[in-house]
């Protein structure tokens, strides 16, 4: 038995681990960043694989049956590789899960025009990822699709409220919305945009609902260890929580605080 694994390539996870966390507060989780090779949205196929992989495999060697890739791009990349190659490997019962399925297998419920936006890094958007996960559930849905490259930086650097990202918003926004006059619902697929939320409410016309991760995640896990007792069953329940980086300790916890918006304590691993 042990805890459950919630990994990202930066500190956008945070924003899907609170979620995770206060929604199933029982159950024991370690959070691993990989922030020392952030970002992985520019990185290759094959280089975001490999990352991810290494990544999972600590949290599987630190007690984890169950992962949650709560990165988009890692989403995008590697997980399904890992599913299909790598977890038939071994002979005993794990599980990864990511982010981008849970989103995309309840859209309809959030768009009536049928016209979808997404907002995401450079990785995301070529991967075609939410386009083919979204065709696949619901044929009938078109959709849009604007990367946002300056959008992880602003938030990385606490540049949320400057004049920056004012006009890196407002810029994506629009040009986004100038696709298709019909979009009513727009999915941040970044876990780090829900930090940009009161700029993209403010550009983006009201009639749009905006739809962050975090929850839906959350949900979504709630969902899948209700349906998989034998995975349940190997989660330690005692409320605990760890946090471990690829990064200088303390630049983690300056910045975790901010996605997670309490201080942590965390542990460098190599």
């Amino acid at each position: 038995m042990g805890p459950i694994g919630i990994f990202d390539s930066g500190y956008g996870g945070l924003t899907v681990f609170k979620e995770i966390s206060l929604m199933l507060p029982q159950y024991d989780y370690i959070y691993l960043g990989d922030n020392a090779r952030v970002p992985y949205g520019t990185r290759s196929y094959d280089t975001v694989y490999h990352y991810t992989l290494e990544c999972v495999n600590h949290l599987f060697d630190l007690g984890c049956h169950l992962v949650i890739l709560a990165c988009n791009t890692a989403s995008a990349k590697a997980l399904r590789t890992i599913q299909q190659k790598d977890l038939p490997r071994l002979t005993d019962i794990r599980n990864v899960l990511g982010v981008i399925r849970p989103t995309t297998e309840i859209i309809d419920q959030f768009t009536r025009t049928n016209h979808v936006g997404i907002l995401a890094t450079s990785g995301t958007v070529n991967s075609q990822s939410y386009v083919l996960e979204i065709h696949k559930f619901f044929p009938q849905i078109k959709v849009y699709q604007e990367a946002c490259p300056m959008w992880v930086p602003l938030v990385e650097n606490n540049e949320m409220e400057s004049i920056g990202a004012r006009y890196f918003v407002k810029q994506h926004i629009d040009r986004l919305l100038q696709q298709s006059a019909e979009i009513d619902a727009i999915i941040l697929a970044c876990t780090h945009y829900p930090l940009l939320l009161p700029l993209i409410k403010e550009f983006t016309p009201e009639n749009i609902q905006i739809i962050s991760q975090g929850n839906i995640v959350a949900r979504s896990l709630a969902n899948y260890l209700y349906r998989h007792s034998e995975i349940e069953t190997l989660c330690t329940k005692h409320g605990t929580k760890q946090f471990f980086t690829t990064e200088n300790i303390e630049n983690f916890k300056e910045k975790a605080s901010i996605f997670y918006g309490l201080p942590v304590e965390a542990q460098q691993i190599i």
